[in-house]
């Protein structure tokens, strides 16, 4: 029996769509407020970074709140629990837009091709951007400083991700070299996620292949089975047929 893989997919808790929009706003306003410093906007950027820091702070809360094992929620969401935190990670925020690209791989494809294709170009250029918006807010005004522009910070952020690392940029600042850990490992977790996509899904196709490999099979052996029988059955009405000949003739 071949078994079958549901194509069901699971869309989106309602109650993660507020806490998705509000990461938008928070990449937009924290976006305006890395690359346009001088922008005639007054503090509203601000405010909204505020606003939606409080929104995922009571996010955060409400969850530990009502988690049926707070201690163990607690040290399985330390990250969430540092970003709320901890103001220098507040661009780690960003992160849960994540949630759209997993969505999206889900509704693309159900191909290799099309998931390891999505995920991977929806988290990187997530990745890339955020850090590069993050190592350009911590580096540039740094006495020293390499990154004095998006496109700097932008090629830093590629050549780190991808673990190259010519070194041609150096960074002068503990919080760029903090971001540019985080990084490293956001580097190197990406290409694990991928590479066991990858793996799981040639693993899936081939006890599918199998599943139908066996199944066919299955349905021969049978195919020969019937035959058999009926080969047999002829035979025995021949054998018969033969000897009710002989008798005759002998009578």
């Amino acid at each position: 029996m071949v078994r079958r893989h549901s194509s069901k997919t699971h869309s989106i808790p309602a109650s993660e769509w507020p806490l998705i929009g509000a990461a938008f706003v928070y990449l937009v306003a924290y976006s305006v407020i890395v690359l346009a410093p001088d922008a005639s906007l007054g503090g509203v950027p601000q405010l909204l970074m505020v606003v939606v820091w409080v929104v995922f702070a009571i996010d955060y809360f409400a969850r530990l709140i009502v988690a049926e094992q707070r201690v163990r929620w607690f040290f399985t969401h330390l990250l969430d629990l540092a970003v709320v935190v901890l103001p220098m990670l507040r661009p780690l925020r960003l992160l849960r837009l994540v949630v759209v690209v997993h969505r999206l791989q889900i509704s693309v494809g159900r191909t290799l091709q099309g998931r390891v294709a999505t995920y991977a170009a929806g988290s990187s250029v997530l990745l890339i951007y955020i850090a590069s918006l993050a190592i350009l807010e911590a580096e540039r005004g740094a006495p020293g400083t390499e990154i004095t522009s998006f496109g700097d910070a932008l090629w830093w952020a590629i050549v780190t991700v991808t673990t190259v690392g010519y070194g041609d940029i150096t960074l002068m600042t503990t919080g760029g070299r903090f971001i540019a850990v985080l990084l490293m490992f956001g580097g190197i977790s990406l290409i694990g996620v991928i590479t066991g996509l990858m793996a799981s899904a040639i693993v899936n196709r081939v006890a599918e292949n199998d599943d139908s490999q066996q199944a066919a099979t299955r349905a021969q052996v049978r195919s020969v089975d019937h035959r058999i029988a009926d080969l047999e059955g002829r035979i025995a009405d021949l054998t018969r047929a033969i000897e009710a000949s002989r008798s005759n003739g002998r009578e």
